[in-house]
């Protein structure tokens, strides 16, 4: 069977784009058709200038949330990150199969060292060696497809290449991944500003849909989104971002195309509408699953317990040949 390794970082509220972009997929589809990993990866968000009680509060939030959304943990393997050392162990042999220049290169590196600069922070080492670190994520676990959003396809290209180049240097260890990306709404955006991506942890939350934000909120953030001049809706994505990106959401939540949708609507009003009454029907069940979850967090805490064990058994075997491999004595 298939092997995939996803992973949510805990650095904000999980959003919509969150949900169509990666949740959905992983419930609907990935869980059923492959062995499935999937992690509240929380390495990942020391990266940054950081609340140590907020990021445990956020990882909390997101296994609750993955559940809700309808993870199964009879069908797949639902843990924390950290739980598991085999992740930071892999990343340190991959930080020596690496090279500082094709980390330097990483868009995502260039763009949040620039804006730590920016706000007059410092930027962490981790920072740098964190595609790195994801690379080890999804290699521990000889995973065969990695479903990402487009602004992760280089990072996942930068894990074949570490893995050819681990297997070349050291002898056969890892698998070869590849990215796969969802067809529809893979990156949504904010609804404020069309021309970015829909994040959990921009400042203003006007342009984003939480997945926990009650039916109300849900409506006057989308009846608000920016649309573009003009009336007709019709569907473009670079000339008419405001549009394309409601078209888009709404084709996700009722599995339509966004081509065809336009048609349909004479107005951006009613479109907005149509796409915000889709958009709370499409999260209600998740709200109220969480709300149960949430009162039970002996329940969660045992999916994560039960999660950590089964992937660790997954992941120590290879991470053990790959330190054997490299010329590390075995303990």
């Amino acid at each position: 069977m298939t092997r995939i390794f996803s992973g949510i970082k805990p650095t904000g509220h999980l959003t919509l784009g969150n949900y169509l972009g990666a949740l959905r997929r992983w419930v609907e589809v990935d869980q059923h058709q492959a062995d499935a990993l999937f992690s509240v990866v929380d390495l990942h968000a020391l990266t940054v200038e950081h609340d140590p009680a907020r990021v445990r509060r956020l990882s909390r939030q997101a296994a609750t949330l993955m559940l809700a959304a309808g993870l199964d943990p009879e069908l797949c393997t639902v843990f924390v990150q950290s739980h598991v050392d085999e992740h930071a162990r892999l990343s340190y042999l991959l930080e020596c199969t690496a090279t500082d220049g094709e980390l330097r290169r990483m868009i995502q590196y260039k763009e949040k060292s620039a804006q730590a600069r920016a706000g007059g922070q410092s930027v962490r080492l981790s920072l740098l060696t964190y595609p790195v670190l994801m690379a080890a994520d999804i290699l521990a676990y000889g995973t065969d497809e990695v479903p990402v959003g487009d602004d992760q396809t280089q990072h996942v290209e930068l894990t074949r290449d570490l893995a050819v180049r681990f297997n070349q240097r050291y002898g056969h260890v890892f698998t070869v991944p590849k990215a796969t990306h969802p067809q529809v709404a893979a990156r949504v955006m904010d609804l404020q500003d069309p021309m970015s991506k829909m994040g959990k942890s921009h400042e203003s939350g006007a342009g984003i849909v939480y997945l926990l934000d009650d039916a109300d909120v849900v409506r006057k953030k989308i009846m608000r989104a920016l649309t573009d001049s003009g009336r007709e809706v019709e569907y473009d994505r670079e000339g008419r971002p405001g549009v394309a990106n409601l078209l888009e959401v709404l084709a996700a939540c009722e599995s339509g195309n966004p081509i065809e949708l336009a048609g349909a609507y004479e107005s951006y009003g009613a479109l907005k509408r149509d796409t915000a009454e889709a958009v709370v029907e499409l999260l209600r069940p998740v709200r109220e699953r969480h709300a149960e979850l949430a009162a039970d967090q002996d329940y969660v805490d045992e999916v994560l317990r039960k999660g950590a064990e089964r992937a660790r058994g997954m992941a120590r075997p290879r991470v053990d040949a790959a330190h054997r491999a490299i010329g590390l004595l075995p303990g």
